[in-house]
Formats: structure tokens, sequence, C-alpha cells
């Protein structure tokens, strides 16, 4: 039993947000009123086909979401994170991205498919999940932009409104700018992730963000003689006294070192996988042989079995900064200022690059059921350019004059209406 609090964080941050590809209708209702100016203005979403989702997605998107938790585990306290969330901020900057810079996230995101691919792909498998009223689903994404510091490619814009039907928001980021994003946030993931960012840098000119929601209630809800006290032993040998859940389910895994089980929920369209390495076997151990395949044949290859299970209840928050864990995964350059390359979202004084992909999930497991909150932040910045307190764009008609500094009088005046 020691192992159990570990290995359940690893099926619900990859299974219940990865190995998802069924019938869906994402939700993307809901974002607060906000003092930014809205930038889908004169932007609709393009139809687009879906497609079937492939073995090399799958194997791609499995591979990429074990990586990730992997490199962002702790050793001292639970770790959680939602791939998905990660996967689709960063597929929203790679439409910006190009030359190395792009080829190495397409690496790193879709195991070498190319970025119009994996739009298809991401596209396709976000529609196929189902969100109804006790198995929600909620999934959303925005892109904001510093007003006078940055003009986005009208195409940048589409691409993600059709594929991952973004909003787009110039605002002055300023500090009522750092509480509409914020209150986005909090609004999208139903008020369980409070706060992402504490200010904004002078040189920060975008935000891209996505929000996952869970909330489901289980298909057999625990009571009574299901919920009692038993002793759990931590990572560091402590032991502890928590309430734990017992039921009978009815799909047994093993594999490779490891047993557990799937306990689905409400509308058995989702489901909860827990994983507990056998005794013996280091949970980090364990984690470092687990592969992407590995995991999908261990949940694909689960067995119709009665099983005793007793899971405990558990409820906290992770946060995590992943830039040292993309750079590692080989997406160097997306954040370095003098190599990266994201010409193809707009024009900015000077060099885009990433400064920052912050992450932060929350979950509660209890008798009812699950609800998990991700949000995921990607900071922009503009090295190089000048900082200005105010900028002026002649790109429509003007006034203009030549005037004497002595008296300040016009001595030609003229418009211009238009350029030959």
């Amino acid at each position: 039993m020691k192992n159990l609090a570990f290995a359940l964080i690893v099926t619900v941050s990859i299974f219940g947000l990865v190995l998802l590809g069924c019938n869906s209708e994402i939700q993307t209702e809901g974002k607060p009123e906000i003092q930014a100016s809205d930038l889908m203005r004169g932007i609709h979403s393009q139809p687009v086909n879906t497609v079937a989702l492939t073995d090399q997605f799958r194997a791609a998107v499995a591979d990429f979401s074990l990586d990730l938790f992997r490199t962002t585990l702790s050793d001292s306290e639970n770790s959680l994170i939602s791939p998905t969330s990660v996967l689709l901020a960063l597929a929203m900057a790679a439409n910006g991205a190009d030359g190395t810079t792009l080829a190495q996230m397409e690496q790193v995101l879709g195991g070498g498919m190319s970025i119009a691919e994996l739009n298809v792909y991401l596209y396709s498998f976000l529609n196929s999940l189902d969100s109804q009223p006790k198995e929600l689903l909620t999934i959303s994404n925005s892109i904001w932009f510093r007003e006078n510091g940055f003009i986005p490619n009208r195409h940048f814009l589409q691409v993600n409104a059709d594929y991952f039907g973004a909003d787009a928001f110039a605002a002055a980021f300023d500090d009522q700018t750092v509480k509409d994003i914020n209150i986005w946030i909090y609004d999208a993931t139903d008020g369980l992730i409070e706060q992402m960012l504490d200010n904004i840098p002078a040189d920060a000119v975008m935000y891209l963000i996505n929000t996952v929601l869970f909330d489901a209630e289980w298909a057999q809800i625990y009571d009574g003689d299901d919920i009692r006290n038993r002793r759990f032993t931590s990572y560091n040998k402590q032991e502890q006294t928590v309430v734990f859940m017992h039921s009978i389910v009815n799909l047994f895994i093993q594999g490779n070192g490891a047993r557990g089980f799937i306990k689905p929920y409400h509308s058995n369209r989702y489901s909860f996988a827990a994983i507990l390495p056998d005794e013996g076997i280091d949970i980090h151990d364990y984690l470092d042989t687990l592969s992407g395949e590995a995991f999908l044949n261990l949940i694909g290859n689960a067995q119709p079995s009665q099983v005793m299970t007793a899971l405990p209840k558990f409820d906290y928050e992770y946060e995590v900064t992943m830039n040292d864990t993309l750079k590692a995964m080989g997406m160097q350059d997306a954040f370095d200022p003098y190599t990266a390359n994201f010409s193809l979202m707009g024009s900015a004084w000077g060099n885009l690059y990433i400064s920052n992909v912050k992450h932060k999930a929350t979950i509660t497991v209890d008798e009812k059921g699950t609800k998990a909150g991700a949000a995921t932040v990607i900071e922009f910045r503009d090295y190089g350019g000048p900082r200005y307190d105010h900028v002026v764009i002649l790109d429509r008609p003007f006034v203009y004059a030549i005037i004497d500094n002595a008296t300040n009088l016009p001595i030609f005046m003229g418009t211009i209406l238009s350029v030959e």
C-alpha cells in the first residue's frame, strides 16, 4: 500500500486527460466580462473536418505526456499536471513558429508530425470528448496581446480560432490585465484555479492560455461502510491514518511491475485508473520504465475481474514552471531570445521568445467523484525591442505640418489621405 498515493496521481493526470479518444463536444462558453479588446471580431471559426485518430497520434501524445510528467515530478510533494493542457497551449504557440524553432516543437509535441497534421488531430481529439451534466469536461483557450507592443498576424489568429476555438484579446498589460487574465482562468476552471499571474513584466507582449476542467460523479458513489480509516505509509516511510473509500470494481490491470484497477465515472465515458507499483519498487524507478506505449498497453489490456479496492480521499494543488523540462525534451530554441523564431505570430519591436511556461493543477477525489482543474500560461517576451511609453503608428489618414520652432507656427501643413 505504501506507493498508492503516487500511483493515483499518475493515472489522474495522464489517463484522465490523454487516453480519452471517444465522442464529444467541448464547452468553451462562460467567459467573464473583461475590459480587454476582443481581437476575434471579424474572425470566425471556419469548418474543419475531423479525422480518425491514428495509433501514431495516440503514441505521440502518450510519449509527450509521460515525458512531461516524469520531468516535472517532485521528490518531496504530491505531483499533478494536465499534459493535455500543456500540449494544447504549446500547439497554439507552434502555429506562430517557423524554422528550427517550429521543427523542435513539432518533434516534442507530435513526434515529428507537422503542425498542420497536429492541428487536425488535436481538433478531432477535442471534438471526440464527451461532456455531460454528471461528467463535465470543459476546455478553453485564449490569447492575450499587449496593445501598442504587438501586431498579431491574422492568419495566426484564424488558425487558433479554427482548430482550438481560442479567444484573443488586446490589453494594456497593466494591473487590470492581470486581473482580467486571472478572472478568465478562474471562470474557465469553475474557481479551482484562483490566480496564475501576480504581475506582468515590462517586456511581456503575449500570453497563450489553456484551461481544463473535469468534474464527474462516480458510477457507484461511496457511502456508509464504504468509508473508513486505514493506515497509509508515505514515500518517506511515515505512517498516517487517513480516510479510505472501499468498493468492488470490474477491471483489473497488471504488468511490468505494477497492478491496479479502473473505476468508471457516472456515464461510463471517463474512468479513474490507479496503478500501484509492486512492493519494493520505488515509484520513481517505476516511472522511469513507463513509456507512452507501455502505458497505453497497460490500460488497453485491462481484464474483466472483480477487484476489491481501497482508495484514499485526497485534495491538493500543484504548481510548476516547465521551462527546463521543455528544454530538456528538445524545445531549446523557443526559450532562446536570440534563436527563437515566432515570426508567424505577428510583428513585435524585437524578437519574440517564450520566457515562462507556468502550469497549475488541482484535484479533489472524494465519495461523490472527482473534480480537477488545470491551467497553462505561456508568457512571451520581446527581446531587443525598445521600450516606449506610447506608440503612434501612422497607418490611416493623418495631418502633418512643417513648423517654425521659434514660434511653432506652421510653414507648411498637409494631410495624407493615401500613399501612392
